[in-house]
């Protein structure tokens, strides 16, 4: 069994790859002074190159779950994931609402995808 831990920390990895699944870990915007379309598309372009590190794309997601501070801007968060998605296949999705690490942080996601 192998397991490729992809930039380990002393909490956490950013990616995990086991049996041909790629595991990221929860991606937050570093500019957390963005509005919710912003912090969106900063944390969708860090999954882009979390996946190219571990060998797959959007393209290949599998389940993606997606953590808002305020479920009110859900739809502005969607019109960011739509266009970030383009054409391709849809992933499983669940969007959840809850509190962040900050107050500041709108938005998390978590994406599972084949290699």
């Amino acid at each position: 069994m192998t397991i490729e831990r992809i930039d380990s920390g002393e909490i956490l990895s950013q990616a995990v790859i086991h049996n041909g699944i790629a595991y990221v870990c929860g991606q937050t915007a570093t500019d957390r002074s963005k509005d919710i379309k912003g912090q969106t598309a900063e944390v969708l372009a860090k999954i882009d190159d979390r996946l190219k590190r571990c060998g797959t794309d959007k393209s290949k997601m599998l389940m993606v779950t997606i953590y808002l501070a305020d479920m009110t801007q859900k739809n502005d968060m969607n019109e960011v994931w739509k266009e970030w998605l383009g054409d391709l296949a849809r992933p499983a999705r669940a969007c959840v609402g809850t509190p962040l690490a900050t107050p500041e942080t709108l938005i998390e996601i978590v994406v599972n995808a084949a290699v």
